[in-house]
């Protein structure tokens, strides 16, 4: 903050209306600062408000960890779901990847969880009557997914276009029942079957 032209006392910033005044005097705590004309040095501030922001932080990370919090993240999306894929969607490739980077380092054990999950889910929605090459295909499918990515920095992902665990139906791992799209695209799709009656 320029402290320039500011008021030299808090009488003089009373008078003048002035929401700081500059005394050039250090603070009962050493700052040498502006002061606010209703209230502290604007450094002693900074200092209360970063010690406020650490214990609000400690305060939602175990709220978010509770059965309340939980309930209260679930109440929000089913309120917000909508607002909150388009938020997802904003984020450029570098945020998402940040994001889950961070979030897989945090939380290892699900990761590992939901990895196994996904493999067990496709396992069992892979018929036993394929052949070798059907397989290969898929494998192939999944190899072409990553080039695009790395070749273009846009991430891609094998989708199951009717979902294995739909709302109506429930698809099968097979070539026939794989696309290569987008990340962003398959946020948006979700777990829904597409209407491709027009295409």
């Amino acid at each position: 903050m320029d402290t320039t032209n500011l008021p030299k006392t808090r009488e003089e910033a009373k008078r003048t209306g002035a929401k700081y005044y500059f005394t050039g005097q250090p603070c009962k705590h050493g700052h040498i600062a502006a002061r606010k004309t209703k209230g502290a040095c604007v450094e002693c501030l900074k200092v209360e408000w970063e010690k406020a922001n650490v214990a609000r932080a400690e305060y939602f990370k175990e709220y978010n960890k509770s059965e309340a919090g939980q309930k209260a993240k679930q109440k929000y999306y089913a309120a917000n779901s909508e607002l909150v894929k388009l938020k997802a969607l904003a984020r450029s490739n570098e945020q998402r990847q940040q994001y889950r980077n961070a979030w897989k380092e945090k939380h290892p054990e699900e990761v590992k969880a939901s990895n196994k999950h996904r493999r067990d889910k496709h396992k069992q929605a892979t018929p036993s009557w394929l052949t070798d090459e059907q397989k290969r295909q898929i494998k192939q499918l999944y190899i072409d997914a990553m080039t695009v990515s790395r070749v273009t920095g846009v991430p891609y992902v094998v989708d199951h276009i009717v979902p294995l665990r739909g709302e109506d139906v429930c698809g099968l791992h097979v070539p026939w029942n794989l696309q290569i799209m987008t990340r962003a695209e398959n946020l948006k799709k979700s777990n829904k079957l597409l209407d491709t009656s027009a295409k």
